[in-house]
């Protein structure tokens, strides 16, 4: 995609004559860092509007502003339909050693439930929908592994007691500043709350010791009770994973 950046900026008040810095990442958008005096910004810039399994620009807009309010995430400075900048997080990226400190594992705990206790988006996390089309981007797929995570998925629809999910809590899109915040929600919408834990544990390959630490932060002493949901869902996750990981090699 070949983007047009000096008439990005003129598009954006007070950002027209910003430095820029390529940033590294971005699966299906390009990412600059901005300066302009004192201000620091991310800039992503998309080939087109964005559809399901993704908010639109809009929708990852309003959900990122109820959490910076919260102090969740960083302010959303402009957004367009293929446009979106937000003010730039001064702090540290997370790394798996974060979750040997418990201290840092508490933090996210009460992040994370006031994450989930946000007003409901209005629309819930498709993972079969999302899984169907990463499956169909796959070359030379292994059809009975597909088959099975397809079916994994199908076999644990959203329930009740949904709330808002950051539905992609992997440690590049977590920052202490030291209050422990959340970067990128693109796929942020209604989902089961044991997703976001499922995410932490099984993408980062969290030990029963460290993961129980998390549960118990989160349910006040009372993860055990969790163990068995949060198993499944980390199976959906884990079928989502596979997936997608398949479907990029193929772009």
């Amino acid at each position: 995609m070949d983007v047009n950046l000096e008439k990005v900026l003129r598009g954006i008040p007070g950002w027209e004559d910003a430095r820029v810095e390529t940033l590294p990442g971005g699966h299906t958008n390009h990412t600059w860092l901005l300066r302009a005096g004192k201000g620091k910004a991310v800039l992503k810039v998309d080939a087109r509007p964005r559809s399901a399994p993704y908010n639109t620009r809009a929708s990852e807009a309003r959900v990122q502003s109820l959490a910076a309010d919260c102090g969740l995430a960083s302010r959303v400075l402009f957004v367009s339909d293929t446009v979106y900048l937000s003010e730039y997080l001064e702090g540290d990226v997370w790394t798996l050693d974060a979750f040997l400190d418990n201290a840092n594992i508490e933090k996210l705990a009460e992040s994370l439930r006031k994450l989930h206790s946000l007003p409901l988006t209005g629309r819930i996390f498709d993972a079969l929908s999302a899984a169907r089309d990463y499956a169909s981007r796959i070359v030379e797929p292994d059809e009975a592994r597909v088959r099975a995570c397809l079916q994994t998925i199908a076999a644990e629809p959203p329930g009740p007691g949904l709330c808002v999910c950051h539905n992609d809590l992997v440690v590049d899109n977590i920052v202490s500043v030291p209050e422990t915040r959340f970067l990128d929600w693109e796929y942020a919408c209604d989902n089961d709350p044991r997703f976001d834990l499922a995410t932490l544990t099984t993408h980062h390959g969290l030990s029963e010791e460290r993961a129980g630490v998390l549960l118990d932060a989160y349910f006040d002493g009372e993860g055990e009770r969790h163990r068995e949901h949060l198993a499944r869902q980390a199976s959906v996750y884990s079928a989502l994973l596979y997936l997608w990981e398949r479907s990029r090699n193929a772009m």
